[in-house]
């Protein structure tokens, strides 16, 4: 069970450098005029978001794993407000995917201060995930 435990984390980890660096890029696109440039971080973001794509998949495997075969997270709540986090930043997941092909037709209608504000989104699920899986308060 450890190995699995600690390969869940892993790919968490992973992902989230996706989830934490593509809006980051979405800023970046956001302020940019430069056609040349806009294809260079066009293209690094398309690359990042199919990656970590790929990343988050092993991520809720071993999550899963965790809890229907081992059993973690039977007892209490703690485990039901973590899978909702766990949704609600898979939906984050996707809105990103979206927002990549609005840049990619030129159709973004945000600002790069309102990138800077969803690029906050992650940082609050991975504290609410990490207290609820270490503390496990309910």
């Amino acid at each position: 069970m450890l190995w699995i435990k600690a390969l869940h984390i892993v790919f968490v980890a992973s992902w989230f450098a996706g989830l934490f660096y593509l809006p980051r890029i979405f800023v970046n696109l956001a302020m940019e005029s430069d056609p040349a440039a806009t294809q260079r971080l066009l293209l690094m973001a398309r690359k990042l978001y199919r990656f970590m794509t790929i990343l988050a998949v092993p991520a809720l495997a071993f999550g899963l794993i965790l809890w229907l075969y081992y059993g973690i997270g039977r007892h209490g709540g703690w485990l039901h407000a973590k899978l909702l986090i766990v949704v609600l930043l898979i939906g984050y997941h996707h809105a990103c995917g979206s927002l990549l092909r609005k840049f990619e037709n030129g159709r973004n209608a945000r600002s790069h201060r309102w990138y800077r504000y969803f690029n906050e989104i992650p940082v609050l699920g991975l504290l609410g995930a990490v207290i609820l899986a270490v503390v496990k308060p309910f």
